[in-house]
């Protein structure tokens, strides 16, 4: 982590244009997780990444899909604190536990679908978008369509901002996460 501290700030000292996202995230949760009163420094950087994970969110991916791309971006970019978070929305989902298990280990799926997201995911970071033919029909194959495959990368985009700010930050596992960890 480099030398410089990211302070966490609150609703009352962020800048101005951060509030309305804190106090949302807020809401929504229940607790502001350190990461995001780290990253409210950044007023642009905050909003990015809150419209691409809503974007995300929106996506035609069912839900399960979506955390394994998030879950898949996570394990490898070394984000504990976003593997945390995400461990705790597969459990409220009550997600079966060999999954969860499998997504934060980084190794195969026993759902064979669910597996050719977090291939095709995997694949997408490895080659920076440029996976081989037989990559994209083996994700197709599975019942996914290209428009999905273009949905996975902005899953990729959304957490692998938060991954990287996360770490640049130095955001710890916050304790309601703690149980996730």
């Amino acid at each position: 982590m480099p030398g410089t501290t990211f302070a966490e700030l609150t609703p009352q000292s962020a800048p101005a244009a951060s509030r309305r996202i804190m106090e949302a995230t807020r809401q929504r949760l229940g607790f502001l997780p350190s990461a995001m009163a780290r990253l409210a420094i950044s007023p642009h950087t905050l909003e990015a990444f809150t419209r691409m994970s809503a974007a995300f969110e929106a996506t035609s991916l069912d839900v399960l899909a979506r955390e394994t791309v998030i879950l898949t971006v996570a394990t490898r970019n070394g984000c504990h604190l976003c593997v945390a978070m995400h461990t705790r929305k597969l459990r409220a989902l009550e997600a079966d536990e060999e999954l969860i298990t499998a997504l934060r280990e980084a190794r195969p799926l026993p759902d064979e679908r669910l597996e050719a997201v977090r291939v095709f995911t995997a694949e997408v970071l490895d080659r920076a978008g440029g996976v081989s033919a037989g990559s994209l029909d083996a994700f197709v194959a599975h019942g996914y369509t290209p428009e999905q495959a273009l949905e996975v990368v902005l899953g990729i985009g959304a957490y692998t901002l938060s991954t990287l700010a996360n770490r640049l930050t130095g955001a710890p596992v916050d304790a309601e996460l703690e149980p996730y960890a």
